[in-house]
């Protein structure tokens, strides 16, 4: 296997896929490189290279009029193992953990999503338009206004002095055209013969020639103006997904010795205590170490209701703290939080292509050169052989050339995904990329973890019975011995004694019985909370009381007997029940007309009592690659299937999916072996991904349609004779700017 590197860069002034496939083009003419992948929407480029000289691979961008800069710390060392499909499952390489039913904390863990890199700023085209900024600022929007004032100087000239007026329109021409030729001849040079930019080229020489000089700058100013609406377009695209930085506040307060200072966010380090005060943007991902309050979520995870959260909770950076201060120990720098890493997977999601967009991709290197052998036939075959005007029919071809122009068509597909990745992050919900969201819509099956994925995760008690005390009292003398275990069943039970409020006195003499439970005094009584095994062993249950635990079983609940001075006081049953939204959840799938199971390692009394909540079919006492040969059966019947689970289990079964789906609320949300995410774990979240990408796809189609429409429309208007070369150049940037304008609304759809 040869070593190579891996190399980000942010590039200026993209604004329509003809930019990126030029970049594409010429840059893997490059020595030592072995692959590249670019991204409009994101104004990115990742290179894979030998470790040669880098100098070479950015004066190739900026020779195509680009302005290229690396993300810092963005070199890193990979392994080539061949071409690699971006539509394939083959990497979900995970930890392989045969147990459900844990709660995993993902602060501070490293998956290297966003290690040490930083937003770069301020970067402009050479001749492109801008990526930040006014647009009148850009080097683009300067030469569009200088060429629109030569153009009005010679419409002046030519009425005050007719003899000239012609030259006067050819030096107009050339303020526009010589940049634009500079472009094409680096493009053609890079191995991009067929750029709008020489298309446009010979174009304008060609009116010249056949003395429509004037119409020449027209088109030539119109060229420019679509262009600066393309790159202004791009960089609204660009900007939805940037914007989510903008939630991280610039400054926070550190504690240090006791005191507290201002300092700048991206200057915290990991293990740094910062104090958020009500009301504020928390500036850092990081654990509370003390106090208690509301956090509003919602920038990050698309979480409506604020969560209340206390010492050794995850708070991440950008959300907002609600009613108290609170200290935080930081546990991701900066460029690591949850929003650097978000922003960071959706560009890189954008640089891996969709399948519809990789078929488009093919087309056009076929189509452009069949235009431009359309074109010529329509300027020389009607003189040749039918008598024709040579002046009429070599403007009919020309303007051809421009409509033939496919940035429009090649732009459709990924200004909708990137439009579709952007309105995904916002509300919580990754994708890895364009074939991960064009695949979802075609989901007709989902098989979900239960622990932690249908259910919460962790036991709740369900049912308290008393037997001569109140339901109180047995909670309450349950919950005294249990107090400092760590166990999920003590959890359970002291986290509703809490909710009720009840009384929870200091015990004494506690002892743990291995297997057995718990006992201890308390207000002289002597308490035992036991297994029913070990209740039994003691004979302190009658056959009722086996009768109500025998039902309690059934049902899929851990049963603990309390025992007071030996007699049999109460049961309490515990079990980990449904999330809240699980049974809409389901129900929005199956009203989407796709199937869903529960795979679990539970047994199946559990797992039976579960799904007979939900309403849902199931496989219980599942290992690991149980849960894979079954979602391979599923396959083999025809369905297309996502696996749903934490993302850390269930590797195997997330690998054999057609979509790997991982849920969680955590930071990284095991990224690496999922396909997708769903950062708040809300089942619902499946259905609305699978909607997302139905709604994508459709999107898709109406781009391809506006810009293969418009152009079939002006292709016969111009050979009839009733459009020139400005409605010819207008038809092309108006397309492009039309299927970018439609993508964009999915950023705003409501999901």
């Amino acid at each position: 296997m040869a070593e190579t590197s891996e190399t980000r860069y942010r590039v200026g002034g993209m604004d329509c896929a003809s930019c990126a496939t030029k970049i594409d083009t010429a840059v893997r003419r490059v020595a030592g490189v072995a692959d590249v992948s670019v991204s409009v929407m994101a104004g990115t480029m990742t290179v894979r290279h030998d470790g040669s000289d880098l100098k070479a691979i950015e004066k190739k961008v900026t020779g195509l009029g680009y302005s290229v800069s690396p993300f810092a710390g963005g070199v890193a060392p990979t392994h080539d193992h061949g071409s690699h499909d971006h539509g394939d499952h083959g990497d979900h390489v995970g930890h392989d953990h045969d147990h459900e039913g844990h709660d995993h904390d993902h602060a501070g863990h490293d998956h290297g999503l966003a290690r040490g890199e930083k937003e770069i700023e301020g970067l402009h085209g050479h001749d492109h338009g801008p990526t930040t900024g006014p647009w009148w600022q850009s080097k683009k929007g300067r030469l569009t206004i200088f060429s629109g004032a030569a153009l009005i100087a010679a419409y002046a000239i030519g009425h005050l002095v007719p003899a000239i007026g012609s030259y006067a329109f050819i030096i107009a021409m050339l303020v526009g055209l010589v940049p634009i030729a500079r472009r094409a001849v680096m493009a053609a040079l890079s191995g991009t013969p067929f750029s709008i930019e020489m298309l446009m080229t010979i174009a304008a020489v060609g009116a010249v020639i056949i003395n429509a000089g004037e119409e020449a700058a027209t088109v030539v100013f119109l060229f420019l103006v679509g262009e600066l609406l393309e790159g202004v377009a791009a960089g609204k695209a660009r900007e939805s997904i940037q914007s989510l930085t903008a939630l991280v506040p610039k400054n926070a307060l550190l504690e240090e010795n006791g005191q507290t200072r201002e300092v700048p966010a991206e200057s915290l380090v990991v293990g740094a205590i910062i104090m958020v005060r009500p009301g504020d943007r928390i500036s850092a991902d990081g654990i509370i170490i003390s106090g208690e309050s509301a956090i509003d979520e919602a920038p990050v995870t698309g979480e409506s209701t604020p969560v209340r959260k206390g010492v050794d909770a995850v708070v991440f950076a950008g959300t907002v703290n609600g009613d108290a201060v609170l200290r935080v120990r930081v546990t991701a720098a900066a460029a690591d939080n949850t929003i650097a890493r978000v922003v960071k997977l959706v560009e890189e999601a954008q640089e891996s292509k969709a399948p519809t967009e990789r078929f488009i991709d093919r087309f056009s290197r076929y189509y452009t050169p069949g235009v431009v052998v359309i074109a010529a036939l329509v300027a020389v075959l009607p003189p040749l052989l039918f008598g024709g005007l040579w002046n009429e029919w070599v403007y009919k071809g020309l303007a051809i050339l421009l409509i033939g122009c496919p940035c429009a068509l090649v732009i459709s597909t990924p200004a909708a995904i990137a439009a579709s990745l952007s309105a995904g992050a916002r509300r919580g919900l990754l994708m890895k990329g364009g074939a991960v969201l064009e695949t979802l819509g075609k989901v007709t099956m989902v098989a979900f973890d239960k622990t932690g994925t249908l259910t919460e995760g962790k036991p709740q008690v369900t049912d308290i019975v008393s037997f001569g005390l109140s339901e109180a009292q047995v909670l309450s003398r349950a919950a005294v011995l249990e107090q400092g275990s760590s166990h999920p069943l003590a959890l359970a039970i002291l986290n509703r004694a809490k909710a009720d409020g009840l009384p929870v006195p200091p015990a004494f003499e506690l002892e743990a019985l291995p297997g057995k439970g718990i006992s201890g005094k308390v207000g002289g009584e002597t308490l035992d909370l036991l297994s029913p095994p070990a209740a039994r062993e003691r004979g302190a249950l009658d056959g009722e009381q086996e009768a109500r635990i025998t039902v309690l079983n059934d049902e899929g609940k851990s049963v603990s007997v309390l025992l007071v001075d030996g007699v049999a006081a109460g049961l309490i049953a515990m079990r980990d029940e449904p999330r809240g939204d699980a049974q809409a959840g389901l129900s929005t799938l199956k009203l989407a007309g796709v199937k869903a199971i529960m795979l679990t390692g539970d047994n199946k009394r559990t797992a039976a009592a579960v799904a007979g909540m939900l309403g849902i079919d199931w496989r219980g006492e599942m290992m690991p690659e149980d849960k894979q040969q079954v979602v391979g059966e599923l396959k083999r019947q025809g369905f297309i299937v996502a696996k749903v689970g934490d993302g850390i289990n269930d590797a195997p079964a997330l690998a054999a999916a057609d979509i790997g789906i991982a849920m969680g609320g955590g930071t990284d949300v095991a990224l690496e072996t999922a396909d997708a995410a769903v950062l708040h774990g809300r089942v619902g979240d499946v259905a609305r991904m699978i909607e997302l990408s139905k709604r994508t796809m459709r999107n898709i189609l109406q781009n391809i349609t506006i810009a293969l429409g418009l152009k079939a429309v002006f292709l016969v208007t111009t050979i009839a004779g009733i459009t020139g070369l400005w409605p010819a150049i207008l038809a092309d940037t108006g397309a492009t700017v039309l299927v970018t304008i439609n993508a964009l609304g999915l950023v705003r759809i409501k999901i």
